[in-house]
């Protein structure tokens, strides 16, 4: 699990499965931050009864889905978002669900963007590749 990924089992029992948050990007495991959003998702979600609503697939297998918290209905995605642990995830031109919880953690400074120099995970990978290279992780520990 890191950031913007987690695995549920279904109420009703049977297996687990891995869900990709909808909307988001969180730092990689090996970037500066990642394992802080890691932290905070554990945090938003453990114990927590959830509503998930799968939406698609990625080229990865994962399911795309948006998760929200019975007890109070919080998008997870969203306090992800607004607690400066992930970036609204861009379409192109359009802004993303989640660009006014990004602008005001960019604001108050929260999370990964009380850095100045806060590099999106899309960023990180195409300039480091994937987490497990020896160029990814290079750049993890030079900071």
């Amino acid at each position: 699990m890191d950031g913007d990924s987690l695995w549920v089992r279904p109420e009703r029992g049977g297996r687990r499965a891995r869900l990709r948050l909808q909307g988001i990007d969180a730092p990689e495991l090996c970037q500066p931050g990642g394992a802080s959003a890691r932290a905070a998702l554990q945090a938003l979600v453990r114990g927590e009864r959830l509503r998930v609503t799968v939406h698609a697939r990625d080229r990865f297998g994962r399911r795309l889905a948006s998760v929200q918290r019975q007890r109070d209905g919080l998008d997870v995605a969203a306090g992800m978002v607004a607690q400066g642990w992930a970036w609204n995830d861009r379409q192109g031109w359009r802004r993303g669900r989640y660009a006014r919880e990004e602008a005001q953690a960019r604001a108050a400074r929260r999370g990964v963007f009380a850095a100045a120099d806060a590099q999106s995970p899309a960023d990180f990978r195409r300039r480091h590749g994937p987490c497990g290279t020896a160029q990814a992780g290079a750049a993890s520990t030079s900071r």
